[in-house]
Formats: C-alpha cells, structure tokens, sequence
C-alpha cells in the first residue's frame, strides 16, 4: 500500500498564510475541527510548513507567547518532515515512529499533496484486523 491510497488530499487540508496570526490559525483550525495547518511557501522553490496544537502550546506556554503578536511563520514547523506519494506506507509509518512525528506532509516535485497522520496509518490497520 502506499502513502496516496491513504493520505488525506490537499484539497482537504486547512492551508494559511506564513503571515497569519496565531489566533486566526486557532479560530481556522476549531472551525475546521482540524489539529494542524499547512504553512504555504513563501516562494516556489520554498518550502512548506506545519503547525500544530503542539507548536501552539509550546509558545503559548513554554515562552509565553502572544497569539496576537506571533503569526503561523514565527512558531510552524518549516520546512515540514515530508515523503512522496509513491512511498509504501510501512517506510512512512517507521519514519513518524523513529522521529516521534504524528504528522507527514506528503510533497510531490515542491508541491502538496496532501497530509498523512498516524491515525490514517491506524485506520487501515484496524480496518485489516476487523477483515481477518
């Protein structure tokens, strides 16, 4: 199997500006009952980024970060941990364990494809367990 049969697509994840502000990015991500945002590039050959409820809380709390102050580029993770389509989801799955990573973006030739999460991972998982 690999990592696009079960990665969710980009058309389906919450992008925003590098330049947005932490508290826009919370209200975008409660909106969209999501966990994480993908941080666009700033230029082609740029990279993507990643910020995540953990990112958040580690400003919020560890430095007593500003939500209104800080914008998603000063605290997301970029460039973001990523693997292509093409990959067989094991090597993914061994790379976000090895790395302590519950999120992968998945980039094809500097563009998004999509985001893949240990709980993708884990639902096709349990999905072959419920089939034996």
């Amino acid at each position: 199997m690999l990592v696009k049969d079960i990665m969710t697509p980009a058309d389906k994840l919450l992008m925003m500006s590098p330049m947005a502000s932490v508290r826009d990015a919370l209200l975008k991500m409660k909106e969209k009952n999501v966990r994480s945002v993908v941080v666009s590039k700033t230029e082609d050959s740029g990279a993507y980024g990643l910020l995540t409820f953990k990112n958040i809380l580690e400003t919020i709390v560890a430095e007593d970060g500003d939500i209104d102050l800080l914008n998603v580029y000063d605290i997301a993770s970029t460039p973001a941990v990523s693997v292509s389509a093409h990959m067989k989801v094991k090597y993914a799955a061994k790379m976000m364990v090895n790395s302590s990573i519950k999120r992968l973006l998945v980039i094809d030739n500097n563009e998004i494809a999509g985001i893949l999460t240990m709980t993708d991972i884990i639902s096709v998982l349990m999905q072959s367990v419920e089939e034996i």
